[in-house]
């Protein structure tokens, strides 16, 4: 019911064979182009603020440039940058030598939107070669984005910033191409302050206070030291500056810049970069938290943010894509040589349940077996809310990502053997209404009406509405539309059901959930210790995490955990439920969540479940949430956390 905003996606291609290989076996010089448009379209769902993507040209000659990049705004972003790239294609076709194809290929090209760069005509490819001397290299040469390494990145913003100074990928350029860098990531970093103390220490005057731009920085600086160590190593012996230059090129080990850099970061990630000589990398945080699957044959290596969108994209079998493990890199060189490399010791696993929840898409064959397990696990409760009478209980499931954990809990009804289990769509939410009046009551009952009801399913008075959903955040949408709206069908009970535990504490590892008082458990507890005259739990709380402000992350313990400590998991349930329903419900409403141990037993393999817990896998989550909290107490909710 409630979008949380991910923490964004990634794709990484590299092409292992030149330009004119592809074009002879796939009908195209674009195969690696259209590839990437194809791994970012399908990973939409991580990112819908921005997008960009680079390409680099490794064969480019001296003059002529080598990295390009595209970036948009806008939730058609993905569109923007490819036609743009696109355009600009069919121009320089059509300004170059080759002007025959200009009313022909180039015209194709930008007809062919982001699909291709020169597939839609195979005569563009042939005139431009003929109108360069028969170079069959041409467009591997001088085309732009027609490249041999792609950068793709999806953006949600996680910090509040926006802008398209903040959109990925970013640049460090050079006239020396193995100092040239592209980073574009998946990740949140709980510890920004400290990276900003490495990379001033080391002299440098970074332009912004930021986490992508101080990486690429610190990556930088450790880049400019590798070429340095690579120069005192070949120079001498009569060699010439291009010769040396080659030497350096040919001899990175990017791995030593990895090695050097991540040390310092304390979060989830997943980093992808490039630099302008060709080597390219993907490095995934120590714990695991942020996912990073990749694909590799003699062909192509391929890196992205979910398992079935390079299935799909490379039509290759589940078992043909790997998951990169926690604190490995996969690094592939300028010859072409890929390898995996251990560049952190891994940490004790965490990854992010919230994937398997609600964000990576739910065509992956585990996630799907997972999240239908989510629902059937919460069939006993569920039954009880019904007060075990399923001939007067209704169905159903709110949003569409909640639809497979409804296939479950559908399921385990069926399999109790106590009656028909009448499963029915009752909400469909109205894509074309627009809440656009932006305060007061008037908002309000504009909000009401985003969700349509099915009419004539539900008996009045008799019937109890279950609705499922994958997880409750704030509340908000609950109050203000689902639950005005179902009770418009004259229900006895409305029963909400989270297929996720009770969210408690912000995330600092990329999704959108940092601010204390936006929670709706959150809210519950404080009404709880109020109501109950214990006030002194939450100042003591208060007191506890502003003791802790100047000590190393290392030492900083949870506090805020006491307020959650003396209520029952029900206590809370019962309070929330208090708070979603709006004087005007007829019904009675009850919430029912998904309980952790029911969490771990459907989703054994991501046991990172620290915004429902608040065990921080890194120590510098323990810092955030108390900060949230004081925050929160002071009345600066709004504040950055890290």
């Amino acid at each position: 019911m409630e979008t949380i905003k991910h923490e964004c996606g990634v794709a990484l291609i590299r092409l292992l064979k030149p330009l004119s290989y592809y074009k002879e076996k796939y009908g195209t010089w674009g195969y690696g182009f259209n590839k990437l448009y194809l791994l970012m379209e399908k990973q939409h769902n991580r990112g819908q603020e921005a997008a960009g993507f680079a390409a680099l040209k490794m064969q480019a000659a001296p003059g002529e440039e080598f990295l390009f990049r595209e970036r948009a705004q806008g939730s058609d972003a993905i569109s923007k940058v490819f036609e743009s790239a696109n355009r600009q294609i069919a121009e320089f076709l059509s300004d170059s030598s080759a002007a025959g194809i200009a009313s022909s290929g180039a015209q194709a090209v930008v007809q062919a939107g982001a699909q291709a760069v020169v597939q839609a005509d195979t005569r563009a490819g042939e005139q431009a070669g003929a109108a360069e001397g028969e170079d069959p290299d041409y467009f591997e040469k001088r085309v732009p984005f027609a490249g041999e390494v792609y950068l793709g990145h999806l953006r949600y913003s996680t910090t509040g910033r926006s802008g398209m100074e903040y959109v990925h990928p970013f640049i460090r350029r050079s006239n020396f191409r193995s100092r040239s860098l592209c980073l574009c990531g998946n990740f949140n970093l709980t510890n920004v302050q400290e990276i900003f103390r490495d990379v001033t220490g080391s002299g440098q005057h970074p332009r912004k206070y930021a986490d992508t731009y101080l990486l690429l920085e610190q990556l930088g600086f450790r880049l400019d030291r590798e070429v340095e160590r690579l120069f005192r190593q070949f120079d001498g012996d009569g060699r010439t500056g291009c010769e040396i230059t080659r030497l350096i090129e040919d001899n990175m080990v990017i791995e030593n810049v990895l090695r050097s850099s991540a040390p310092s970061w304390d979060g989830g990630y997943c980093i992808c970069g490039m630099t302008g000589s060709g080597e390219s990398f993907a490095v995934r945080d120590p714990w695991g938290i942020r996912p990073a699957f990749y694909y590799r044959d003699d062909e192509i290596v391929v890196l992205a943010s979910e398992r079935p969108v390079i299935q799909t994209v490379l039509r290759v079998s589940g078992d043909a894509v790997k998951e990169l493990e926690p604190g490995q890199a996969l690094v592939v060189s300028r010859s072409g040589e890929v390898r995996l490399s251990q560049v952190m010791p891994a940490k004790t696993v965490a990854k992010c349940s919230f994937e398997r929840i609600y964000f990576s898409r739910g065509n992956d064959a585990d996630i799907y077996r997972e999240r239908k397990m989510l629902g059937r696990l919460l069939t006993d409760k569920v039954f009880k809310a019904c007060d075990e009478d399923l001939e007067h209980s209704v169905i159903s499931f709110i949003p569409n990502t909640a639809e497979v954990a409804y296939l479950g809990l559908v399921d385990g009804l069926r399999r109790l053997g106590k009656g028909e289990v009448r499963a029915e769509k009752l909400v469909a939410k109205d894509i074309k209404l627009r809440t656009f009046i932006s305060e007061g009551e008037s908002r309000n009952d504009l909000a009401a009406h985003v969700y349509d009801v099915t009419y004539g399913v539900v008996k009045e008075g008799v019937d109890t509405l279950v609705v499922i959903d994958d997880s409750i955040v704030r509340g908000t949408t609950l109050r203000q539309s689902i639950i005005k709206i179902l009770d418009t069908l004259h229900p006895r009970k409305i029963v909400v059901v989270s297929s996720s535990p009770q969210v408690r504490y912000p995330d600092c590892y990329g999704i959108d959930m940092s601010r204390m008082g936006e929670f709706a458990a959150f809210r519950a507890v404080i009404e709880l210790l109020r109501s109950r005259g214990m006030e002194d739990v939450i100042t003591e709380t208060y007191r506890k995490c502003k003791a802790q402000e100047n000590l190393p992350k290392e030492q900083v313990i949870n506090y805020v955990k006491d307020l959650y400590a003396p209520f029952s998991d029900e206590e809370l349930s019962e309070r929330m439920a208090l708070m979603l329903k709006d004087a005007d419900v007829k019904a009675e409403v009850q919430l029912i969540f998904q309980d952790i141990e029911g969490l771990h037993k459907a989703c054994p393999g991501h046991s990172g479940d620290w915004y429902f817990t608040g065990d921080y896998p890194t120590p510098g989550g323990n810092r955030v949430v108390n900060n949230a909290f004081v925050n929160w107490y002071e009345g600066n909710d709004n504040r950055r956390i890290d």
